[in-house]
């Protein structure tokens, strides 16, 4: 499963060419097919330059996820170590749904 693309998110492109600029985008924009970039890092020099990309490209095997936005969200992590404490081999969905939602619920704002 990968993770959806959404705006704050830091990819590193892995074409070729680009890996070895280590060239890094970010996610300014997200539509329908498309995102529109910006680039943060390239030893090319070309940081701050505005390009776009596929959605479905970026979601796949042909950049890297460095950054996500979800995991600066508070109600993340408490999610994740509710999620956590009920994770066992017999674990069913039910009780990691019962897990975050109860976390969910009892999180402040």
């Amino acid at each position: 499963m990968t993770a959806a693309v959404t705006t704050g998110q830091l990819y590193r492109d892995l074409a070729p060419d680009m890996k070895v600029r280590d060239r890094r985008l970010r996610v300014v924009e997200v539509g329908n097919a498309r995102a529109r970039l910006v680039v943060e890092h390239d030893l090319a020099g070309q940081h701050g330059k505005t390009t776009y990309a596929s959605v479905v490209r970026l979601a796949s095997r042909a950049f890297e996820l460095l950054e996500d936005t979800i995991d600066e969200d508070p109600h993340y992590l408490t999610v994740l170590a509710a999620i956590s404490a009920v994770h066992h081999p017999d674990a069913s969905p039910a009780d990691y749904t019962r897990a975050a939602l109860h976390a969910i619920r009892n999180t402040p704002a």
